[in-house]
């Protein structure tokens, strides 16, 4: 069954994403309409100062007004987010990028459908209606995001912690059939914090969390290593740090192959 944070591919292959959250979100689009309406005062003081100068006659301002908001609301929006695929100035400063549900690259017609409905719920209720919907939604979507089919995915990946020792030469061979599930994620941490700090704790209490850190774990793996329960631990995290690490790297790959306008292939995580 695929789960609220994966898409699932067209080999029906599910894969993790990360969506941005719901605070990283709102961030961004406050930068977007703040540089937006700096950008219309600007055009504004432009377009009263060509009617100081008579440049333009007094009656075209009305419809200037209209052009302005028209280009500064749906227009530069549309352009933008067309032209870097899915990303604009708020996004970029948090860490974000536009995709379609399915994990590809959001094109024109996402965007233009995402600032039509921006005009409603970010400019005429003032972020309200956005920020309603987005606190509702799994993946903090908004309306138009909800209508033109995309979420707001995660670009920057955590770096991995160093100094992580290797997997036990002993646990070779099961590393090659083991299946780990993820791990909840206080106990994935209490795991990874154990095999960092082991050397330097006192033998028996050493043991004693080894063995309950062990136990913990062991509903999350199969099959089981017929192995003491330090050297589980420490093979259960190895195992799980490779993995992540290769998915991290098919990350990178798939974010470079859409800053270069490639949107074939959906991007995630694998699941596991």
């Amino acid at each position: 069954m695929v789960q609220q944070d994966e898409v699932l591919t067209g080999e029906a292959v599910a894969l993790d994403v990360q969506p941005l959250g719901f605070f990283l979100r709102g961030l961004g689009t406050l930068i977007d309409v703040l540089a937006a309406v700096a950008l219309y005062f600007a055009l504004a003081l432009a377009g009263s100062w060509l009617l100081g100068q008579s440049v333009v006659g007094s009656d075209v301002s009305g419809i200037l007004s209209v052009v302005v908001a028209v280009l500064v609301m749906v227009v530069l929006p549309t352009v933008v987010e067309t032209l870097s695929h899915g990303r604009s100035l708020g996004r970029l400063a948090v860490g974000g990028r536009i995709v379609r549900l399915d994990g590809g690259a959001a094109g024109f017609r996402q965007a233009f459908i995402r600032a039509i409905a921006g005009v409603l719920e970010i400019w005429m209720t003032v972020g309200a209606v956005a920020a309603l919907v987005g606190a509702f939604t799994p993946r903090s979507q908004r309306l138009g995001d909800l209508l033109a089919g995309t979420y707001c995915e995660r670009t920057r990946t955590p770096r991995l912690p160093v100094g992580v020792a290797p997997l036990p030469a002993v646990l070779v061979e099961w590393a090659g059939v083991a299946d780990v599930g993820r791990l909840p994620d206080r106990l994935a941490r209490r795991c990874a914090q154990f095999v960092r700090q082991a050397d330097r704790m006192e033998p028996s209490a050493r043991h004693r969390l080894a063995t309950s850190l062990a136990a913990e774990a062991a509903s999350h793996v199969a099959p089981l290593p017929a192995v003491d329960p330090e050297t589980f631990v420490r093979g259960v995290v190895a195992v799980r740090r490779d993995r992540e690490l290769a998915a991290l790297v098919l990350e990178d790959r798939h974010l470079a192959q859409l800053a270069a306008g490639v949107s074939g292939e959906p991007r995630g995580f694998p699941s596991r």
